[in-house]
């Protein structure tokens, strides 16, 4: 006799059609929450820009304000100084680099007309063999080209001028919101947490401490790669007699922040700065020492100052910058890999806590202490939803 209730194969495929429907509702619903996020973040980018550029600089002041916090210092006037230093800092900073650009600009200028030069003399010989009127009938047109886009140009630069203006505006926006992050974010997670109840109010609490972590930890230890890539490289720029050292110095230290496209895109300018100014052999000489700073970079510093750092691989890095930036442009290639590392440390909590509630062991053990957050180190790293404290 045949049992009615033993499974056939019609039911375990029934069962495992079911739940792959059931599931793929629910991913197309996610998936379509996302999307309209992402479509509210478009509308509203010239507001969530600010707030987001503010939280990043949030994250480098505050140990220095929580220094000064813990030594009796009123929060608002911690948060103030600090400010003031930073800006301060920032401030020589473009005094130090300016007298620089201005005073090796004319160099070179005189090494690019010289590199034309050389070009104009390398096409007219083997194996292109092109005559000077054949290069004036080419440069003829191009200058026609140039003409007829003048219109196009002028858009252009108008917008270049609009862009600067609201980056300048969105800058002292970003530091104001920076120093109400950093007076008053103390307060915030506890008063969240009793907003939201003793059941949501902690998970937020405690993701939120971790996001917070492990996006201060992510730009300070870019911060002290950078200035480690941008030391190094500056000396080699310096011995190497480039001109524009201190800012591709400069730049290198920012570029650090857009891991891998940041660190390439600096070290392309500063090769094409010495093929233009010093030839080819110097430029191999500043490549070689580009490529030996960054393998110094990838192989010790990283995994000496982040430790386990983004826990993000690099394709995933790469991906996320690419996408940051075709959507957002360069805001959006800064942006991404600080978005990546917060939603891969959500995605951590979150499955901490679908193995806590399974039985299942931590799936990242050595993850799992105590981390600090804004105001102080946390009580616990995970809670389960039926053990949540009272708010």
């Amino acid at each position: 006799m045949i049992d009615p209730d033993a499974p056939t194969r019609g039911r375990v495929i029934g069962d495992g059609l079911s739940w792959t429907a059931r599931w793929s509702w629910r991913f197309l619903a996610v998936a379509a929450a996302l999307v309209v996020v992402g479509l509210v973040i478009g509308q509203l980018w010239s507001i969530v820009f600010p707030v987001l550029l503010g939280l990043i600089i949030a994250t480098v002041i505050e140990p220095p304000v929580a220094w000064l916090r813990a030594r009796g210092t009123p929060s608002t006037l911690a948060a103030l100084l600090v400010v003031l230093a930073g800006l301060g800092v920032l401030g020589g900073v473009v005094a130090l680099l300016a007298p620089s650009v201005a005073g090796q600009a004319p160099q070179i200028a005189q090494g690019a007309a010289g590199g034309l030069q050389q070009i104009q003399q390398w096409v007219q010989g083997p194996p292109l063999n092109l005559g000077a009127s054949q290069i004036g009938n080419y440069l003829d047109l191009a200058v026609q080209r140039l003409q007829q886009s003048a219109a196009q140009i002028a858009g252009g630069v108008v917008t270049g001028i609009t862009a600067v203006a609201n980056g300048v505006i969105n800058g002292v926006l970003a530091i104001i919101l920076a120093f109400l992050f950093v007076k008053d974010g103390p307060k915030f997670l506890p008063w969240l947490r009793r907003r939201t109840g003793p059941t949501a109010g902690e998970h937020l609490e405690q993701v939120g401490r971790r996001a917070w972590a492990r996006l201060g930890g992510f730009i300070r230890s870019q911060a002290v790669i950078g200035l480690v890539d941008a030391v190094f490289i500056g000396v080699g720029l310096v011995i190497f007699g480039v001109p524009l050292a201190l800012p591709l110095a400069v730049l290198t230290f920012f570029g650090a922040f857009i891991p891998i496209i940041g660190a390439f895109v600096a070290g392309a300018l500063a090769v094409l700065i010495a093929l233009v100014v010093q030839g080819p052999t110097v430029a191999i000489g500043v490549l070689i020492l580009i490529l030996a700073v960054q393998q110094i970079e990838g192989n010790l510093l990283q995994p000496l100052v982040q430790g386990k750092g983004l826990g993000l691989n690099s394709a995933v890095v790469i991906l996320a910058v690419t996408g940051g930036s075709s959507l957002f442009g360069i805001a959006g290639a800064f942006f991404a890999v600080p978005v990546a590392a917060v939603g891969a440390e959500i995605f951590r909590y979150l499955d901490q806590q679908v193995a806590r509630r399974t039985g299942e062991p931590d799936p990242e053990p050595d993850d799992g202490a105590a981390r600090p957050g804004p105001d102080g180190p946390d009580r616990e790293d995970t809670v389960a939803e039926g053990d949540a404290p009272d708010a």
